[in-house]
């Protein structure tokens, strides 16, 4: 009984303040997790040491990205959302003490490339994508980025930000009466973009631009009785995952269109009118099946076509487990998982949304798990170890021997931290578990 218990490979110590964000970098090789004084940590996995450490906001950190691999996205309380020149040449020059030591100088911060002031009293983090990419992909990729926070006046409203020209070019009004926005997913695909946002109010809701400029609401539905605390765009960018306050998760569809019902009106003696709705079914039906419904269905002389936003979750289940935040998807689209109030992290089926395992170790409460990108790595992206008849140029063979021993060491640790399946688990004691399951 003992062994089936799962435990935690490392544990990475140095926070002073509660984890709330993290985010695997550089093929994995790099995991960057920020706390609530708004430190940054870049460990290195292959060493589980620090890389690089500095004090990126005044306040707790919201959310953290990856652009590439030389640049970072920091979303921080202080009200700015900040965009750092971080490679592998500028870590040299900074600071690798931890938030937990006591230092005489303020830690040198990587170079700022883009600085955008954003309204952050709502605690919700950004939201970015690429070309084709969705949220739960990562690192961003390519010279242009969309950006997605709440608007600066209104908290109901989402502005959408261009970076590198940091220019708002969108702002869409999901309606009155849903509260602050929780979370926010950002996806570009077909030269559209769509933005699902959830609220406080426990709905979530998904707005497609169209052609002409103008943004429609494709999905609104509320599956959850208190506020949505994450959400999580699935790999088929098609589902999205919602966890809340309440102990519900749930699955919802991205529809690409407007819902299709038929309305039949019905008078009765009283002159009272009564609408029967007849919906057609999924929310994106294949074009053939369109047109044979269209063809083949004779519709009443008193009935009418119309479009109206999609209202019903694919599923929701009662997990029996209040205050689930921070979740991830896998990258293959297999699992996901939560960080939980109650100092646990919890493993599910995105196909049943089934518990598959309970991750205990924190004492106190979880607030950030992070996945890897899993996809397959080339040779020729891979720390490749030495030839073989080359040796490095030195006249002794013993320091040659050495020399070489060590890299072939340094491959096979680095092959280890960018192949294993790391699942990283942050708590409010400062602490990241790494886990390697499923």
């Amino acid at each position: 009984m003992a062994d089936s218990v799962p435990s935690p490979k490392n544990i990475l110590r140095g926070h002073k303040a509660a984890v709330h964000a993290a985010t695997f970098l550089r093929s994995n090789q790099r995991l960057a997790t920020g706390d609530a004084d708004g430190y940054v940590v870049l460990w290195d996995l292959s060493i589980m040491r620090p890389r690089a450490v500095w004090r990126a906001h005044e306040n707790a950190i919201l959310g953290i990205r990856g652009w590439d691999d030389d640049k970072i996205i920091t979303h921080g309380r202080d009200h700015k959302l900040v965009v750092w020149k971080l490679g592998l040449q500028e870590e040299e020059g900074l600071s690798t003490a931890l938030p937990l030591e006591d230092v005489a100088a303020p830690r040198v911060q990587p170079w700022i490339l883009h600085l955008l002031e954003v309204n952050t009293m709502n605690f919700c983090s950004f939201a970015a994508c690429g070309d084709g990419q969705a949220q739960s992909l990562s690192p961003l990729i390519g010279d242009e980025v969309l950006i997605a926070v709440p608007n600066t006046l209104q908290s109901e409203a989402i502005d959408i930000y261009q970076l590198p020209s940091q220019s708002r070019i969108h702002t869409i009004k999901p309606g009155d009466g849903n509260g602050m926005a929780m979370a926010l997913s950002l996806l570009k695909s077909d030269g559209s973009i769509t933005l699902i946002a959830a609220f406080e109010n426990g709905f979530a809701s998904v707005h497609r631009l169209q052609e002409d400029g103008e943004w429609i609401m494709t999905y609104r539905s509320q599956a959850h009785s208190q506020p949505i605390l994450s959400m999580m765009v699935g790999s088929d960018q098609e589902t999205f995952l919602t966890s809340g306050a309440d102990a519900i998760i749930a699955k919802h569809p991205i529809p690409k269109d407007l819902q299709i019902v038929t309305r039949t009106v019905i008078e009765k003696a009283d002159e009272r009118v009564v609408e029967i709705t007849e919906e057609e079914e999924g929310p994106n039906p294949s074009l053939l099946s369109a047109g044979l419904k269209a063809s083949n269905v004779t519709r009443p002389d008193n009935s009418q076509s119309v479009k109206q936003a999609w209202s019903h979750p694919l599923k929701a289940v009662n997990t029996k487990h209040a205050g689930q935040q921070g979740l991830d998807i896998r990258s293959d689209g297999r699992v996901f998982a939560t960080a939980g109030w109650d100092s646990k992290a919890r493993v599910y089926s995105c196909k049943t949304l089934k518990e598959l395992a309970v991750l205990e170790w924190h004492k106190v409460g979880c607030y950030a798990v992070a996945f890897p990108d899993m996809k397959v790595l080339d040779e020729s992206d891979r720390s490749s170890t030495p030839s073989e008849g080359t040796s490095p140029r030195t006249p002794n063979r013993a320091i040659a021997a050495i020399t070489q021993s060590r890299s072939l060491v340094k491959d096979r640790r680095i092959r280890q931290a960018t192949t294993t399946h790391w699942l990283a688990v942050g708590a409010k004691d400062g602490k990241i578990s790494l886990w390697d399951i499923y």
